[in-house]
Order: structure tokens, then C-alpha cells, then sequence
């Protein structure tokens, strides 16, 4: 079993991605208690991706989060850098154009896509900044990000009741639901080492977005910040 640590090397946390793949969506519902399905609604709302638009979906890993563009009539490419996630995609969703991919480095052309998305996956990468640079270059102008992470509760009684549910509860449960019970305990890590809603949105704007805003969900569980490229 595979932990990645918290410098992200690409690597490692690929690796790690590999070894959850095959249970990534099941131990995802059961952790968040099945408020993933509502966050990745969310993001659908928030793209509001019109049909015959380009849709960039990265960590798209098993294709979850793309396929309701899909069926919206847009067309979207999942991307990830984690092979094992793109196996166990191609056989949950053969239909979708799966693309290895890291987000860093992205395989793209400039001004490619309409839009870009990315659920949960931009604190795993090893230069976030790059990242987000990285999204606005492939993104046409005029066009549109939405990323979704776990972010900072803003009531600190709940904070602080899932800080601890973060580093005590979810390992002991992933224990029990994960294909990688190890991972999790990074993931922990790694979302309470997160900035929070502003310090997000700073990052946006200095890697050239405008118009950064973000929404909260589940209390700033998790955050949904939209932006534009000028």
C-alpha cells in the first residue's frame, strides 16, 4: 500500500491513486457520508456547460465527474495523471475519451477548452500554482474554471468537530472501505494543510483568473470557486 507524502511528489501520489482506484468512488460516498454526490452536482450547476462546448475535466479519474457533461451534450475530456484511475475509468465509462495527463504539464493546445473543471485533485498536485496556470492557458478567453476542494469549515465549533473527524474518524473508517486504508490518512493531511476559501482564490488571481468567487458547501466543508479568463 502506497502513502504519498506531503510534498506531493507526482509520483508517489500517483502511485497512491493507483492502488484506490478500483474502490476510489465507493469509499468516497461512505467517507463523505454522501455529500460527494451533492459537491459533484455542484460543479455541473456551477460549469453550466452549454452542448457542443470543450470540456476539460481534470482528476477526472473514473470519469464520475464527466460524464453528467457528457449527457449534457458538451464534449469532455477526463484527464489524469494516475493510470490506474484511467483503467478503472475506461471500464466504467469506455465511452468517455480518457486522456493521461498532469496538471502541471498539461497534453493540450492553448485555448483549447470552453471550460475547465477539477473536483478534489488540485491540493494533491506538487505545484498548485503551475497548475492554475496551467488551466488558464488551455482555457479560450472568455472562458471559464470551477475547482472544487475541500476547503475550511467558516463556523469554528463545526471546525473544529471535523478537524477531528478528519485525523481520528476517517482513517479508522477508511480502514474499513478502502482499498488503501494509508491513503486516506494523507488525504487527511492533506486537506487540513489546504489554504482556505481566500488564500484559494489569491492563488487564482495571481496565475492570472478574473472574476475569482467561490461558494461554499456543507458549511465550507468543501468550497466552489468560478473564475474567468480575461
Amino acid at each position: 500500500m502506497t502513502r504519498a507524502s506531503l510534498d506531493k511528489q507526482p509520483h508517489e501520489v500517483a502511485a497512491m491513486f493507483d492502488d484506490i482506484a478500483e474502490r476510489y468512488d465507493l469509499t468516497n460516498d461512505v467517507l463523505s457520508l454522501g455529500q460527494d454526490r451533492a459537491w459533484r452536482r455542484a460543479v455541473v450547476q456551477a460549469v453550466a456547460v452549454a452542448p457542443g462546448e470543450r470540456v476539460l475535466d481534470l482528476a477526472g479519474g473514473t470519469g464520475t465527474s464527466s460524464a453528467p457533461f457528457r449527457e449534457r451534450g458538451a464534449h469532455v475530456v477526463p484527464c489524469d495523471f494516475s493510470l490506474g484511475m484511467l483503467r478503472a475509468g475506461r471500464r466504467v465509462n469506455p465511452e468517455l475519451p480518457f486522456v493521461a495527463g498532469d496538471a502541471a504539464q498539461l497534453p493540450f493546445a492553448d485555448d483549447a477548452f470552453d471550460a475547465v473543471t477539477m473536483s478534489f485533485g488540485l491540493r494533491n498536485v506538487h505545484d498548485p500554482d503551475a497548475a492554475l496556470r496551467e488551466m488558464l492557458r488551455v482555457t479560450r478567453p472568455g472562458g471559464r474554471v470551477v475547482v472544487c476542494e475541500f476547503s475550511h469549515p467558516t463556523w469554528a465549533p463545526f471546525r473544529t468537530v471535523y478537524v477531528e473527524y478528519l485525523m481520528r474518524a476517517l482513517p479508522v473508517v477508511a480502514r474499513w472501505v478502502a482499498s488503501s486504508p494509508d491513503a486516506y490518512v494523507y488525504l487527511a493531511e492533506s486537506i487540513r494543510a489546504w489554504p482556505d476559501q481566500r488564500g484559494l482564490a489569491a492563488r487564482m488571481r495571481r496565475a492570472g483568473w478574473s472574476d475569482v468567487r467561490w461558494r461554499d458547501l456543507s458549511g465550507g466543508v468543501v468550497a466552489l470557486h468560478h473564475a474567468v479568463k480575461p
